[in-house]
């Protein structure tokens, strides 16, 4: 790992910094104790969830003004010499030959105290809870996931876009979309327009002139939904690939997944170990379980038949033409497969009318990834190119034609099979930290009734 402008961050310095050569540090104080002779910071950067013991000698110059800002929450700048640490548990530590607070933190008022808080607490103080613990593991393993996301598909030669997040098309059909106003009461846009559910339309234009195209943006859904599993703003990761099948599409999203793993452990141990001891205990083991297994591709018919056979007495009853639930999710990656699984050949009653229909007229060519503990991580298709199915699709689900020209369009000139998939990006963050709050994985959540800060 190289050590990072301007200056060295403590990550490098605890796993590679030179002992006895001199450094200048900076961060903010996670605790202090002390002596008569001697006083110990541990200073942290956010690099990682490791803090770097700084001794700072009772006789340094200037000191005694200085200690009692030297509290936690507070930032310094440090300048000392890196040397082997007689202590258990660390490599080396700085002992300090210069001191200057940089920012004072009042400790009677400062939130964060060396006890622990509860995440409905870390939660009302959002702008402060990535100084935690917990938290700053969580907001780096999101930013590795992001990272790792332009790396993957990057390397497969597809093309970053960006798609509106102002639209007059739903996407999904279902109408739960914010509509977008000025105080103007004539339409700004000259037509209803509102904050978009998804990039997928947009995305297949590009595809259809790019071959392969990947977005990863901010979507809305104005569903009540006021659980630990919704919010109101998220971010969705959608590939879509010209000349491309359900098959492809499958074997493209367990691909990433694994390549999202595989950057987790590579970047994060020190977080993974964080989360796993403080967080979700089968953290590791799961994430180790879904990356080194071949994920299990079954039909929704005999996913419905598993969870028959079951014998288990679910909330939601299973039936042939329902959607699977929660519930049923987790009884097949937990109970029966024991690792993910990817469910195609949906009833197409309760999929989106732009999923391609499938010879017996009654499925499409859907395709949900199933994870343990969090259920559908991502949902995607082989997309429907025949412009007669389309059509026919879009008027039985009352949908209006004209507010659909443009996408018509793509299926009247020169119409391939195409696939592609959305992923949830707090999905994947909830996943790889074992958080159980999709809220706790954003780092301003959104809600019904929540859009502080």
């Amino acid at each position: 790992m190289k050590s990072e402008f301007p200056a060295p961050r403590i990550r490098w310095i605890l796993e590679s910094g030179e002992v006895d050569a001199r450094y200048t540090v900076r961060g903010w104080v996670r605790t202090r104790r002390g002596s008569k002779n001697v006083h110990f910071v541990a200073l942290n950067d956010g690099s990682t969830p490791a803090a770097l013991q700084v001794v700072v000698p009772a006789e340094l110059p200037g000191l005694e003004e200085l200690l009692p800002q030297i509290a936690t929450g507070a930032s310094l700048e440090v300048d000392g010499l890196l040397v082997e640490s007689p202590g258990s548990g660390q490599r080396v530590e700085l002992r300090a030959e210069a001191v200057r607070v940089l920012g004072a933190a009042d400790p009677e008022t400062y939130p964060l105290q060396k006890k622990g808080h509860s995440f409905e607490f870390l939660r009302s103080i959002a702008h402060l809870r990535p100084r935690s613990n917990s938290f700053g593991a969580v907001f780096r393993i999101r930013s590795t996931l992001a990272q790792a996301t332009h790396r993957f598909f990057g390397d497969r030669g597809f093309n970053y876009i960006q798609t509106p997040i102002i639209t007059a098309s739903d996407c999904e059909g279902a109408g739960a979309m914010f509509e977008v106003h000025t105080r103007d009461p004539e339409p700004f846009f000259g037509r209803p327009a509102m904050l978009t559910v998804s990039g997928q339309l947009n995305a297949e234009a590009l595809a259809y002139g790019l071959g392969l195209v990947y977005t990863f943006g901010p979507t809305f859904r104005a569903e009540n939904s006021n659980t630990s599993r919704h919010l109101s703003e998220f971010w969705m990761i959608e590939p879509e690939m010209a000349f491309h099948d359900i098959h492809d599409d499958m074997d493209l999203a367990e691909a990433y997944l694994k390549a999202l793993l595989d950057a987790v452990f590579e970047r994060n141990a020190a977080d993974l170990e964080l989360l796993q001891r403080f967080v979700e205990p089968t953290l590791i083991e799961t994430l180790s379980n879904t990356r080194d297994n071949v994920f299990e591709r079954i039909t929704y018919t005999e996913a419905i038949e598993i969870l028959e056979r079951s014998g288990r007495a679910f909330e939601f009853p299973v039936s042939w033409g329902a959607d699977l639930q929660s519930e049923h999710e987790r009884f097949l990656t937990e109970t029966h497969f024991k690792k993910p699984v990817m469910v195609t050949g949906y009833p197409k009653g309760i999929k989106a009318f732009y999923m391609f229909q499938n010879d017996d007229d009654r499925t499409v060519a859907a395709l949900d990834v199933l994870v343990p503990r969090i259920g559908e991580i991502i949902g995607g298709s082989q997309r429907e190119h025949r412009l007669d199915r389309l059509t026919a699709r879009l008027l039985a689900d009352g949908m209006q034609l004209e507010d659909y020209e443009w996408y018509l369009d793509l299926h009247r000139y020169g119409a391939v099979p195409h696939a592609g998939f959305g992923l949830g990006f707090e999905r994947a963050v909830m996943f790889c930290t074992g958080m159980a709050n999709i809220r706790d994985v954003i780092p301003f959540p959104r809600a019904p009734g929540q859009a502080a800060f």
